[in-house]
């Protein structure tokens, strides 16, 4: 098994992070083989921001691919410039409090949450990339949950006051993820 997953957004909304939240989970406590690719925009905070997130059971020939089976994005702009590489079957992840688009795809599966809503009903904007990453495993059941939440545990200790609201936010993301699991 082999899973090729782009993260897209606008710089400050935790896309790198939450990407890199995922791979080092999964190098970390899992025999899977992982790699991490992130790319950023003229500007960190507000410009553009993605990264390529791969795994597999086997040797990682590229970093990254030209076909996704699965895609996160945060922003209208991540919409148009990524779905094209999203592969029939695959997985569409969207913050829809942002992305308002239509999506004229109907061979692949869209995953919606209003993940800037929920934060900011939580008290806090930030912890917007922490819900997807809770939707996203939820939804795709790629890596244990407890397993990802070790790791923003361990990511997060040096700022204890942020892990109850960083627990409650990934709690919520994979309610919702496995919610629409179907």
């Amino acid at each position: 098994m082999e899973t090729n997953l782009c993260v897209a957004g606008f710089g400050g909304q935790g896309v790198m992070s939450l990407g890199k939240f995922l791979a080092d989970a999964t190098c970390n406590s899992t025999d899977k083989n992982v790699t991490f690719f992130p790319s950023y925009g003229a500007e960190q905070r507000g410009g553009t921001a993605n990264c390529f997130v791969v795994i597999s059971d086997d040797d990682i020939g590229a970093p990254l691919g030209d076909v996704m089976d699965d895609l996160i994005v945060m922003n209208g702009p991540s919409l148009a410039k990524f779905l094209p590489t999203l592969k029939k079957g695959g997985n569409l992840f969207i913050n829809s409090s942002i992305v308002s688009d239509q999506i004229d795809r109907d061979d692949v599966t869209l995953v919606k949450a209003p993940v800037t809503e929920l934060a900011l009903e939580m008290g806090n904007a930030k912890v917007l990339n922490v819900i997807m990453l809770g939707v996203y495993v939820g939804f795709t059941q790629v890596i244990e949950p407890a397993i990802v939440w070790d790791t923003i545990e361990h990511k997060l200790a040096s700022k204890p006051k942020l892990l109850p609201l960083n627990k409650q936010a990934f709690e919520k993301g994979l309610e919702l993820g496995k919610a629409q699991r179907g």
